[in-house]
């Protein structure tokens, strides 16, 4: 056990300092950010999808509340930061259009039938989950192909890219931000039942090391956390192994995504964070005296269901400019107006993604549930 154990610490590291000595001091750090990540999200269940659902379905905002908590936590401190050093730094910004609200709206809804949004594909990939492993590669396809579409998805029409500091000044922005966050906050509680309602000190410890982490991230990578685009360039660099000219599309021929496109992954930042994601989440499965099943299996059909479902989530993702994690975490935490509105239809399709998620996932047995 104790070997075991100190041999997934070393893996961790290792690939820690490998990307240092490859791509430098900044890499290795966006790695240990990303294993931070997987520490958290895994070992403290810290997640985005689940607590959506439990809201809805079992009137507990534990999770809500958490995840609120975490960003307010950066945005009290990014929105001054931002002000501060607005030619390093990067905030999540993005306009609001047709494509945009759609692609939040169909994320949320398969969010939840693959039990994850960006993040927790990731974490349950690396956790060993079956799942989340066929969900991962999904994603890595949809968001792929997502990009091949996206110029013509976004001339469906579009506002400018719109901030709150843009509109109202960074201090005042920053107020509005943590007066909205309050807002939903409150419906939060008032939706859920007594005793369901403030996050346990487990949640409220994980909130803090997300928000610090997150903000590490920003300082360190430059950008907010992400988690999309790091997929999607995957996804672009397994089609050009396999014979494709991407140089003809709009989206890969930009000359920032031409550059990630012609290097290695170790020298993009979203990649980085997301391969520390992934070994910090199965360095916390394989830390559990008994990491036990991670899921019950399903029908061949469900699984097939949960392909395509994860090759819409990765689309969809790409066409709302990110996920949980990249539009509503980290697009609410810097002040982007695109975060709020991709929260209101998101949480609309994960309401109707949780009355699917019965009726295409059916487990091969009757006991146990799909987590």
């Amino acid at each position: 056990m104790i070997l075991r154990r100190a041999s997934v610490l070393l893996v961790a590291l290792g690939f820690a300092l490998f990307a240092f000595v490859m791509a430098g001091p900044r890499a290795g750090l966006l790695v240990l950010i990303g294993l931070g990540f997987g520490l958290v999200l895994e070992g403290m269940r810290f997640g985005f999808a689940g607590p959506w659902r439990m809201i809805v379905t079992d009137r507990d905002g534990r999770g809500l509340i958490a995840q609120l908590i975490a960003i307010a936590l950066v945005a009290a401190v990014a929105f001054p930061l931002l002000a501060a050093n607005s030619t390093e730094l990067v905030p999540a910004h993005a306009p609001v259009g047709f494509a945009m609200i759609l692609g939040a709206f169909v994320f949320g809804a398969m969010m939840q039938l693959v039990m994850g949004c960006g993040s927790g594909t990731l974490v349950n990939a690396g956790s060993g989950n079956l799942v989340g492993l066929i969900a991962l590669a999904g994603f890595i396809g949809g968001s792929f192909a997502g990009t091949l579409h996206l110029d013509w998805w976004t001339a469906l029409g579009a506002l400018p890219v719109l901030s709150l500091q843009g509109m109202l000044g960074p201090d005042l922005g920053l107020v509005a931000t943590l007066i909205g966050l309050a807002l939903v906050a409150g419906l939060t509680l008032a939706r859920a039942a007594p005793g369901k309602r403030m996050p346990p000190r487990r949640l409220w410890l994980a909130a803090a090391l997300i928000a610090a982490l997150a903000l590490a991230n920003l300082v360190i990578a430059g950008q907010p956390w992400g988690i999309v685009y790091g997929l999607g360039l995957w996804g672009a660099k397994i089609a050009q192994a396999g014979g494709a000219d991407l140089g003809a599309t709009a989206f890969w021929a930009a000359e920032a995504n031409a550059t990630r496109l012609a290097s290695s992954i170790l020298t993009d930042v979203t990649s980085l964070t997301n391969i520390g994601l992934l070994i910090g989440a199965f360095a916390v499965m394989r830390w559990r005296t008994d990491p036990g099943a991670q899921t019950q299996a399903l029908t061949a059909t469900s699984y097939a269901a949960v392909l395509a479902a994860a090759l819409i989530l990765g689309y969809s993702a790409r066409l709302a400019f990110g996920c949980n994690v990249g539009a509503f975490f980290s697009g609410i935490s810097t002040g982007s107006l695109h975060g709020w509105v991709w929260l209101l239809a998101a949480f609309a399709g994960s309401t109707l993604g949780l009355r699917l998620r019965p009726i295409l996932l059916r487990p091969t047995s009757t006991q146990g549930a799909y987590a």
